[in-house]
């Protein structure tokens, strides 16, 4: 039965890489993998050998002496416990997504073309290489991608020109993401996760996340695509919508920057926090639209009577379920392999067998060359699964440097693909990149700062 279990993972992981090859949402074969993975385990409960307790990281004593009914009680406090912890993600993440949705519909995002004062390309590919890596670290990689290359497509009219600029967005954007608990699903995953704090994120990663963004826009501004001006002309439609666009800006950025901040003094969960910046965002959105919609009557005649006129109702609508979807999928699916032992038995061969090029980590030494392959391999496969597989397999405590290298690597290595990340991804479908034109052009920007950040990571974690 492990076997079958092992070969649904394979197949449906295949599936999810090959998600524009076959034409199928990858949401599909995540929620499929997930489902069948655990009805395997409950058919075939009693013919496990071995049981993994997540809660204490290591293998249930006396498993093969359980009576049936122990093993499927044993089996529903597990999935209850995966399905808290993937829960605690996916609540986070709506929260943020609908006060990204509300900013924009204030149309917030729009004021910050008001920072574009200059026509040389190399200025404003700095411009953007560096809004990138501060904005995605606050509204994640992947909506400061569709944020800037929106305003991108205001601002370069040639498309030539005007994919070279989102290539090197997609580099900054990931290594922006990477350093902040709240920049990137991995890093998030990993600081609810209590692997990573706050303060020692950002001490490891916020210097190779910066020289992974600034190798690849240094190397870039000396190429012919960067070199002249651009002919920016001012349009009224390029002007904010709303009265109250910059003070929704600030105020939503403000309320998702706060939720580590929460966490740090209460020493409740993330998502705590990102309810309560969602429902005082939500509060000035509903005053400033004068709405009358309530969260409390989704279903109500007042609620449909007023639901065009509600920025928090209009928001809800627009966040991404597909996304939330395939999380729930893809964390549950690998949570099966971790429960029957398989991920924990994996790291420990993978540490016998591998090169030992790491340093002392909680009495064990854990390959540096593992974590540079799991970036690598986040270019070709989605990162999610992959650090979720992490979790899994290492039981280093909070804050180690191996969680922190992770976070990086799986963070910043989708960039050397366009396929290998979500901000990749978006970027693909809104100016219609080609996949081996982003390889010859930009894959090789993004490998240099890639290594140039993991160099500079070395150096880092020997200060902590």
């Amino acid at each position: 039965m492990e076997a079958a279990i092992i070969i649904v993972f394979v197949v449906g992981y295949l599936a999810i890489t090959l998600e524009h090859s076959i034409k199928i949402d990858k949401l599909i074969p995540a929620l499929v993998m997930m489902a069948i993975s655990w009805a395997c385990i409950s058919l075939g409960i009693d013919n496990f050998p071995q049981w993994f307790d997540s809660a204490n990281h290591g293998l249930v004593e006396g498993f093969t002496g359980l009576d049936h009914d122990s093993k499927m009680h044993l089996m529903e406090e597990t999935l209850l416990h995966h399905l808290g912890k993937t829960a605690e993600i996916l609540v986070f993440l709506l929260g943020a997504m609908t006060i990204v949705e509300i900013i924009d519909y204030f149309d917030g995002f729009a004021t910050i073309k008001s920072f574009i004062k200059t026509k040389k390309k190399t200025k404003i590919l700095w411009i953007f290489a560096i809004l990138a890596f501060i904005l995605s670290a606050i509204i994640d990689n992947l909506t400061a991608t569709i944020v800037l290359i929106s305003i991108l497509q205001k601002i370069v009219k040639d498309r030539s020109v005007r994919i070279w600029f989102a290539g090197l967005i997609i580099i900054a954007a990931n290594a922006g993401g990477a350093w902040s608990p709240i920049g990137d699903v991995t890093t998030t995953m990993l600081w609810i996760g209590d692997k990573v704090s706050t303060g020692y994120l950002i001490g490891y990663l916020l210097l190779p996340s910066f020289v992974c963004m600034a190798i690849p826009t240094l190397i870039a501004s000396f190429l012919p695509a960067f070199k002249g001006e651009l002919d920016i002309e001012e349009s009224d439609n390029d002007k904010p919508k709303s009265k109250f666009s910059s003070t929704m800006l600030f105020l939503g950025l403000t309320a998702i920057v706060s939720v580590p901040v929460f966490k740090v003094i209460t020493h409740l969960p993330p998502y705590v926090g990102m309810m309560l910046a969602l429902g005082v965002v939500a509060i000035f959105a509903e005053v400033y639209s004068n709405s009358k919609f309530s969260l409390t009557e989704i279903n109500s005649t007042e609620s449909d009577a007023h639901a065009h006129h509600s920025p928090v109702h209009h928001s809800l609508s627009k966040i991404e379920l597909p996304s939330i979807l395939f999380f729930l999928g893809i964390l549950m699916a690998v949570a099966a392999l971790e429960s029957l032992g398989l991920l924990f038995g994996f790291a420990s061969t993978l540490q016998e067998s591998t090169p030992m090029l790491g340093t002392e980590m909680a009495g064990t030494r854990v390959s540096d060359l593992v974590v540079l392959l799991l970036g690598v391999g986040s270019a070709v496969i989605d990162n999610v699964p992959l650090v979720a597989a992490s979790l899994g397999m290492f039981s280093e405590p909070l804050d180690d440097q191996l969680w922190h290298f992770i976070a990086y690597s799986a963070g910043t290595g989708g960039s050397m693909l366009i396929i290998g990340s979500a901000a990749g991804v978006v970027a693909m479908g809104m100016e219609k990149i080609d996949f081996f034109w982003y390889f010859k052009k930009i894959s090789w920007l993004a490998l240099l700062g890639f290594l140039g950040g993991a160099i500079v990571f070395f150096f880092t974690r020997t200060l902590f």
